[in-house]
């Protein structure tokens, strides 16, 4: 027993330091928008498939290519992380802050664990609702349930997803899932630049819608 202890001990080097979380990669990410810009931030921890939107969905490192990064980076920071069961994929949701300190509104972030480490998938957003106030306090943490449905018990699942849908496409819509299935999400956009995002999260019983985000279409100028 005692030799088993060592030789466990021994498996892990000393002082490693625990695995990152979405949380910590969206801090992370956060920190260097400040540190080498913003848009170098966002090229960094883009995946390769990433998308954002214009309002219209757009292939994120084609749009950030030719992009400069402005003098001073707008902040960010999560309040609530959605994870999967298995902790490789996540969505980050949570206040910006505009380069002088004013509210911005929120961003929604979907985060997977890849071979490179974390990269976002999806990037959006939209405004606080007048007179809401930015959350304060510790990101949450929400994670999926690991229990498997019992046999034969009734199940309403999320929005299908097909292996060609797994991945998102820059396309009007799009879907996206967990490995493990126990987060999904999918998004919507309109002709007007309206978006919406759902997310998706199993409970051990069912799965249950844990965040809506409905932007509405941009204002004309």
């Amino acid at each position: 027993m005692i030799v088993a202890l060592i030789l466990a001990a021994a498996a892990v080097p000393a002082g490693r330091p625990p695995a990152m979380t979405a949380v910590d990669a969206e801090l992370a990410f956060a920190r260097d928008a400040r540190r080498i810009g913003q848009w170098s931030a966002f090229r960094k921890w883009a995946d390769n498939d990433a998308v954002m939107f214009t309002p219209q969905a757009v292939w994120a490192q084609t749009f950030l290519k030719p992009l400069k990064d402005p003098p001073i980076a707008i902040v960010w920071r999560p309040a609530h992380s959605f994870v999967s069961c298995d902790g490789r994929t996540a969505v980050n949701t949570g206040p910006w802050f505009k380069q002088d300190g004013r509210p911005g509104g929120y961003f929604t972030t979907v985060w997977q664990r890849t071979s490179r480490g974390w990269r976002w998938a999806y990037d959006g957003g939209g405004p606080y609702p007048t007179g809401t106030d930015a959350p304060t306090g510790r990101p949450q943490v929400h994670r999926a349930s690991c229990r498997a449905k019992a046999p034969g018990a009734p199940v309403a699942p999320p929005p299908p997803l097909s292996p060609k849908e797994a991945r998102t496409t820059p396309e009007d819509n799009g879907r996206g899932q967990s490995a493990d299935k126990t987060l999904g999400w999918d998004w919507k956009v309109e002709q007007d630049g309206s978006r919406k995002f759902r997310v998706y999260q199993w409970k051990g019983g069912q799965y249950a819608q844990v965040l809506y985000n409905d932007i509405p279409a941009p204002q004309r100028r």
